[in-house]
């Protein structure tokens, strides 16, 4: 997935005047590839109350600009990228393990979201940092809640045109795999392939579009052109906030998925290994769990998540759901691949 909305909040937990004076440095010694936003001092605040510095950053669109940057040459230390993109990274050799006894929240990060395959021959190649859920955002002005009970409504004729899910393959697989009763997106079968490629096909009729942004999503959620929508988290809270009506289903009766995004140690990184760590370490750090979480993200932190109550997280998306769960981990470079190019197919209508 690509994450994009981010918006300024009032600082908590940290020491405003230390956040002050870093954001007028950068670390030279610090470089780090992110996405636009990422670099707030909130998110990492321990960082910079250590070396009194922000740690310098390069930003990309999307994860495969990120990737072709650094084959060109660029030097970087670490990047924050999703879960699906980690195979293809580590076959090219961009990046090194991490020592997992130098990340002091290892034993605290939620199993569910570092999966068998973020390891290869016992090395440890991504460190979750933050994660969200996709599930149905709808209109319940508009659409009962029964409906939403399955993901069954995006083949419903009576929403045809009133559609949408996101144009990124990894959500859009998600939704089919489930759809299709597989929960094991990284160990799909050749039929399971075929079977949530099939449902994809079938559900491409009855979208209005494929929606590329949070921002695109809820101004077509509000004026009423979508009234059902396979959704990020942030979604739900942005336009609740706002007073919109909003719904956020998790438990339909196939579930729904979580994706994950997180740090990788970038081979022969330019810069301080020390201060790599350092900012794994101050991302993970309880404190960073607040900020995250009031822009609709979730610390992979298991005992940071534990400061907030189910009320807290059932507002942002992230409480904890008795459904089945289909989690976005590092998959065979292989399948992404086929799901990549398959779905442009769907998308263009074959």
């Amino acid at each position: 997935m690509t994450l994009l909305r981010l918006t300024p909040r009032l600082l908590s937990g940290v020491g405003l005047a230390a956040l002050a004076s870093a954001a007028a440095a950068q670390d030279s010694e610090l470089m780090i590839l992110d996405y636009s936003g990422f670099e707030r001092p909130e998110f990492h605040a321990p960082y910079a109350e250590e070396h009194g510095t922000e740690p310098t950053y390069s930003f990309f669109g999307d994860e495969e600009e990120a990737f072709q940057k650094l084959r060109s040459g660029f030097e970087a230390d670490t990047a924050h990228i999703c879960a699906g993109s980690v195979t293809k990274w580590v076959e090219s050799g961009l990046i090194e393990p991490w020592d997992t006894s130098r990340i002091d929240a290892w034993d605290d990060l939620e199993s569910a979201l570092t999966g068998s395959d973020v390891t290869g021959e016992g090395d440890v190649y991504f460190v979750p940092t933050d994660f969200g859920s996709t599930a149905i955002a709808y209109n319940p002005e508009e659409v009962p809640e029964e409906d939403v009970s399955t993901l069954a409504v995006f083949n419903d004729p009576a929403y045809a045109g009133r559609m949408t899910i996101p144009d990124n393959v990894d959500d859009a697989y998600a939704l089919a795999y489930l759809a299709t009763g597989t929960t094991d997106i990284a160990g799909a079968s050749e039929e399971e392939f075929q079977a949530a490629s099939d449902w994809l096909r079938q559900v491409h009729p009855n979208l209005v579009t494929y929606w590329t942004d949070p921002a695109e999503l809820a101004q077509m959620l509000s004026s009423g052109q979508v009234v059902i929508s396979w959704a990020w988290n942030e979604t739900y809270p942005a336009m609740a906030d706002e007073g919109r009506p909003i719904g956020f289903e998790r438990t339909p009766e196939e579930g729904s998925s979580l994706w994950v995004c997180g740090l990788v140690n970038i081979a022969d990184g330019p810069g301080s290994e020390d201060k790599v760590y350092d900012y794994a370490n101050a991302v993970l750090d309880p404190v960073s769990a607040e900020p995250l979480l009031e822009d609709g993200y979730g610390s992979a932190n298991r005992a940071a998540l534990e400061q907030f109550d189910e009320e807290r997280l059932a507002a942002s998306g992230l409480e904890q759901i008795d459904a089945p769960i289909a989690a976005q981990l590092p998959m065979p470079q292989e399948l992404r691949q086929r799901q990549a190019e398959e779905f442009e197919l769907i998308k263009s209508g074959f």
